[in-house]
């Protein structure tokens, strides 16, 4: 059941308070309401979660989300690969949730009639002095467990793509591309089909554990869009759920920050990276037939080629790193997302270290995303980190924090994963 106009979760649904003071400190007359599951945001991540915590473990679950429909912000504004899991440390969450997740996905898409394709990637380096990067890659790709990895010499690739110029390349015959949306409105009907109920345009922007219970403060969002910032808030509702998943994506770790009880000392330090995409546009067929990745880059894996299902061609994603980002712009996705026509300006000469014969004046403004980061510039790129109560010492509450890519690729296994740990909780 889908819920539109957010305080009718029950007929009801709350506003909030924070640690720094937004909430009006009597709560008394606040309504409650009891739940058995609750997760915190309905892109793909929250949506392949609560398919599985309604289907699979048969928990009646309820779907928040500040935004008038499901998959808004990241899930939708991504590169929409299947990733292979290449990239990523051995023994990592990433590395084990993105092969596990590749496998559950293409099964599922196959079941479902989602629309996807195994195309396959080339990662390139386009000088000799990237060449080691790239066989260090070969290596960990191999140790991840990513099957039909290959390396050639330059002209076997540039046979294979005629367009391309590289020194060395990898080949990755597993990676593919998916129809993201079509994957959502498959997880969700799942979900609902199940007895899953979501309710969008309700934001939670705080919480307290105290005597053994969680309460989940959640306010009407155009109501918090509106707020003056100065007067406190007061919550439309406290939701008293057993079990929590707070899977909001950009706004994960701010959440966590506003929930007292939750000890501030495991909560990581958020980024936020900008990225931005360009179409190719003025060519008569798509100049490559497969995906087209550079070395990796800090902050991301450099400015590539993807192809969507219907052979449009773009590249991206730059990184640009943001700062100052406020807590209510993250749970209400206030992010700047326009693309500038100038931007392509520092696209076209880090593309055509690959794509040499890329004409001036044929990329246009596509889309931009932000990724939520647990590292910023220049530092070790972070693992996704999957939060319970073993860390944190609150029962039924799961953190999902860091989730960028690989998340699409990953969502179903992460999905696994928590019922898992929701499961063994259970038993104890």
């Amino acid at each position: 059941m889908r819920v539109n106009g957010s305080i009718k979760i029950y007929r009801r649904l709350m506003s909030a308070a924070g640690k720094d003071g937004w909430i009006c400190s009597s709560l008394e007359s606040v309504p409650k309401e009891t739940a058995e599951a609750v997760v915190i945001g309905a892109g793909v991540v929250g949506l392949a979660v609560a398919r599985e915590l309604a289907m699979k473990a048969g928990r009646e679950v309820l779907v928040v989300d500040s935004a008038p429909t499901f998959g808004s912000g990241s899930s939708s504004r991504n590169s929409e690969v299947i990733h292979a899991g290449i990239y990523y440390p051995p023994n990592s969450l990433k590395a084990s949730f993105c092969v596990r997740g590749r496998h559950l996905l293409h099964e599922y898409c196959r079941h479902h009639g989602i629309p996807h394709k195994q195309i396959g990637k080339l990662i390139v380096a386009t000088r000799p002095s990237e060449i080691p990067k790239l066989s260090e890659l070969m290596g960990r790709g191999v140790e991840n467990g990513v099957e039909g990895l290959r390396m050639m010499d330059g002209q076997e690739a540039m046979r294979l793509e005629p367009e391309l110029y590289c020194t060395k390349a990898l080949l990755s015959p597993v990676s593919g591309i998916i129809d993201s949306h079509s994957l959502m409105l498959a997880l969700l009907g799942e979900a609902e089909s199940h007895g899953a109920i979501f309710s969008y345009n309700t934001t939670v922007i705080g919480g307290r554990y105290e005597g053994g219970q969680l309460q989940l403060y959640v306010c009407d969002s155009k109501s918090l869009t509106n707020w003056d910032r100065k007067s406190a808030l007061k919550p439309d509702l406290i939701l008293c759920p057993r079990i929590v998943v707070n899977s909001a994506g950009l706004g994960a770790l701010p959440l966590s920050k506003r929930i007292h009880g939750l000890d501030d000392r495991i909560i990581p330090t958020p980024y936020f990276a900008r990225g931005c995409y360009f179409t190719l546009s003025n060519v008569k067929s798509p100049p490559f037939q497969r995906l087209v990745y550079p070395i990796p880059e800090d902050g991301g894996l450099g400015v590539h080629v993807t192809l969507d299902l219907n052979g449009q061609v773009k590249f991206g994603p730059n990184v640009e790193w943001i700062d100052g980002t406020d807590d209510i712009s993250n749970f209400l996705n206030l992010f700047d997302y326009s693309v500038a026509e100038d931007g392509a300006n520092r696209f076209y000469p880090e593309i055509r270290k690959y794509y040499p014969h890329l004409n001036d004046g044929s990329l246009e403004p596509g889309y931009a995303g932000i990724r939520p980061k647990l590292t910023g510039p220049m530092q070790i790129p972070s693992d996704f980190i999957v939060q319970g109560e073993k860390i944190h010492g609150i029962p039924g509450l799961i953190n999902l924090f860091g989730i960028e890519s690989p998340g699409l690729t990953s969502s179903m296994a992460i999905a696994e994963h928590v019922a898992d740990i929701m499961n063994y909780s259970h038993k104890k």
